[in-house]
Formats: C-alpha cells, structure tokens, sequence
C-alpha cells in the first residue's frame, strides 16, 4: 500500500455526476504523480516538477500552492497543534492554515492554466527523461513515465505516465469547473 492522491474541490459532492463514475479512471491520477508532487520535500536537488516548469517555461507555483489547502480540521492540523510546544504555536499554525486555504479561492483558472501550458510546451521537448536529474535514485522509474508524453500508456489509471496524468488532471478540472468549482485541492491519502 501507498498514499495515493486526488483532487477536490470547493463544491464537495456535486462533481461526483453519474459520469463522473462511469468514467472515473479518466479522471484519476497515479500513485507515480502522487510521488512526484512530494519530490520537493524529500530530494536534495531540484525536483523533477521544478525542472519540468522551468524547460517548458511554466509557472508551477499554482501546482505546489494546491497542498496547502489543508484544512482549519482535521488529522493533519490536529498533529501539528498537538507537537506545537506553546500556545503561540498552536495559535501560528490555526492562522497559516486559515490563510493557506483563503489563499486558494478562485483557484481553479490558475492551475488550468499551468496544466494547459504544459500540455502544449511538453510534447515538443524532445527526451524528456533524459533532461532530468533524479539524484542518486529515480524513485520515478523517470525513463518509463516521462516518456511518449502524447500517448497514453494504460486503460486505467495505475501505470499512466505523466502526459497521460496531465491529461486526466485537464478533464477532472473541466469537469469539475462545469459543475460550478472555484477552487481545487490535493487530498493525500
């Protein structure tokens, strides 16, 4: 088992449409993606997400600023209130949380645009996995899933490369935008 990730949204449970379901892989993104929005945190270098924005000329920022939502509840908030040593810290933590979340509202038009902009500028660089540098281990397995950015590599969504999560995030924000969503949100879990 692992931690998967998935995009949610400020409307909740009015995405989830009958064919919402019965189209859900093309919606869904792989495990592999979920570890390569984490690289930024756990690697030495540069990230592969860093890198890619930089080679297609892409602000990603939108991108990052999606695991900051959070909420002003929940597991992960309780955790971080609960090992703040003073009441100051705790207090910091509820007002970064507060201000993470507004700050994303209205976000749904940005993050289209980064993913548009990557998937135009990715299928004309050529050898994608060769311009990256994944230190001393490529936990991305990088030659498979950065290549044949324009094709898509499985039915389903399991062992989709990252053109075909780009193109699986692009429907799910469409999708989700045509139901009325304003913001959108990485879940881990």
């Amino acid at each position: 088992m692992g931690i998967d990730i998935s995009i949610s949204t400020d409307i909740g449970e009015k995405i989830y449409t009958e064919e919402f379901f019965l189209n859900s892989d093309s919606y869904s993104l792989s495990r592999t993606f979920c570890n390569f929005m984490g690289r930024q945190d756990v690697s030495n270098f540069e990230s592969e997400l860093d890198q890619i924005g930089k080679l297609a000329g892409v602000d990603i920022a939108p991108l990052y600023e999606m695991e900051t939502y959070g909420s002003e509840s929940g597991e992960e908030l309780e955790f971080f209130i609960e090992v703040a040593e003073t009441e100051e810290e705790k207090q910091a933590i509820r007002d970064n949380a507060k201000t993470a979340k507004e700050k994303l509202k209205g976000n749904i038009n940005r993050v289209i645009d980064t993913i548009d902009g990557l998937l135009s500028k990715l299928p004309n660089i050529d050898n994608l996995p060769s311009l990256l540098n994944h230190g001393t281990r490529d936990t991305l397995n990088s030659k498979v899933y950065f290549a044949d950015f324009s094709i898509d590599a499985c039915k389903g969504y399991i062992g989709n490369n990252f053109g075909q999560d780009l193109r699986n995030f692009k429907r799910f924000l469409e999708h989700a935008k045509s139901k009325g969503a304003q913001t959108v949100y990485f879940i881990y879990g």
